[in-house]
């Protein structure tokens, strides 16, 4: 146990046109600030988690911190960037600074204004996070990567009518946890009919994946204040990193089976077995649910199911927020939203509070001991794990 999470702010996600990234940033950097009790002048190190694909036109915004204080002037300040797991990146280098004895106290932000954006260019920014000589042209942009990840999943493991059951039950179930989330971007509960029945106002977007199979393009900050042990067990609350892993895969899908998702299983095993602990012992898990068939690759990923049967988790109500392992209690990323850099923090964040007993009432799992976070970059590219726990 080197690093605590001792503060956190979330913003609301979603279309925030009146907001900038500046913005943003300084809301959830005030706010953390005094979640944790701190000032300005107690924080050693920052790391800003923002997505390195034009969305802002602002694109050197490490130093956007320091327009909340003068106070964190000449701390050393840095942009981390790791596609969509790029808010994980930051947290992981802030327990890193930790763990080095560098810093006591390190602010984590991650934040990224998204709907601005031409809906092409947006294609454009996020098809960035795949490998280019293979995937560049390909139809529906990111969305058509994962549709093609889902069809190879369907024609390897048989049965597609099960498979697009459990798409829509993962959808289904991440909208109806996002109406207790009031940071969600989508508070609506659209039932499971909707999710499973193409419509015009659920078209199919990416051979069998509809549009309430994918994330959506949000604006958004989160914040967190990480402490070292010492630190933390003097103020007024501390959620211990009991683990976390990083496993970096192939980025071409040519070179690996993309079905398995394998970086996801290294990052999940090591996690689990650095804590001492199984996923048995988790009181729940916020996952990378970009498109709905990454959450179900990452049931078999984690080990919640053996290769292709994943649908049955869902389809049994293991991860409903009252089965065996509440997943996405938040309504994860298809419900809540993925403004990209903000996402990884947000998880951190959310867990925290679910840790702490404070998350809003109706998210709230009862009793929660120990979390568990996979947030992913590219299609299982760059995977962090992180496993939770509260101390004070």
């Amino acid at each position: 146990m080197t690093a605590c999470i001792t503060g956190w702010a979330h913003s609301k996600f979603g279309r925030l046109g009146e907001e900038t990234v500046e913005s943003l940033i300084v809301g959830v950097v005030g706010d953390a600030l005094e979640n944790a009790g701190l000032d300005a002048s107690d924080i050693d190190e920052v790391y800003l988690g923002h997505f390195n694909a034009g969305f802002s036109a602002q694109d050197f915004t490490a130093s956007l911190v320091l327009q909340t204080s003068d106070k964190f002037r000449f701390k050393p300040a840095t942009r981390v960037e790791n596609a969509c797991a790029t808010g994980s990146a930051a947290v992981h280098q802030g327990v890193n600074s930790i763990e080095a004895k560098r810093a006591r106290h390190v602010l984590v932000v991650g934040a990224e204004q998204m709907t601005t954006t031409p809906g092409p260019q947006i294609g454009e920014n996020l098809l960035k996070a795949s490998y280019l000589p293979e995937d560049g042209d390909t139809p529906a942009g990111f969305a058509g990567v994962f549709g093609n990840i889902a069809q190879a999943y369907f024609q390897k493991y048989g049965d597609q009518s099960d498979a697009l059951a459990a798409i829509a039950a993962i959808a289904a179930k991440n909208h109806k946890n996002g109406v207790s989330n009031p940071y969600a971007q989508m508070q609506k509960d659209l039932g499971y009919e909707f999710c499973r029945s193409e419509s015009d106002k659920n078209p199919f977007v990416a051979g069998p994946l509809k549009r309430t199979d994918c994330s959506l393009v949000s604006d958004g900050a989160a914040a967190i204040v990480l402490s070292d042990v010492e630190s933390a067990l003097t103020m007024e609350k501390a959620v211990v990193f009991r683990s976390m892993a990083h496993a970096q895969d192939f980025l071409p899908m040519s070179k690996r089976d993309i079905l398995q998702f394998e970086g996801c299983n290294v990052a999940w095993s090591k996690a689990l077995k650095d804590a001492r602990l199984t996923l048995d012992d988790l009181s729940f898990v916020e996952t990378h649910d970009c498109f709905t068939i990454a959450e179900l690759i990452e049931y078999e990923a984690m080990g919640l199911a053996e290769p292709g049967k994943g649908a049955q988790i869902i389809l049994d109500g293991v991860t409903q927020k009252d089965g065996k392992l509440p997943v996405n209690p938040s309504g994860g990323l298809k419900a809540k939203g993925h403004p990209i850099g903000a996402t990884g923090v947000s998880m951190h964040a959310l867990t925290a509070m679910q840790l702490t007993n404070s998350a809003p009432e109706g998210m709230q799992i009862p009793d929660a001991k120990l979390g568990g976070i996979f947030n992913m970059g590219g299609a299982a590219v760059a995977n962090y794990v992180s496993i939770m726990e509260r101390i004070k």
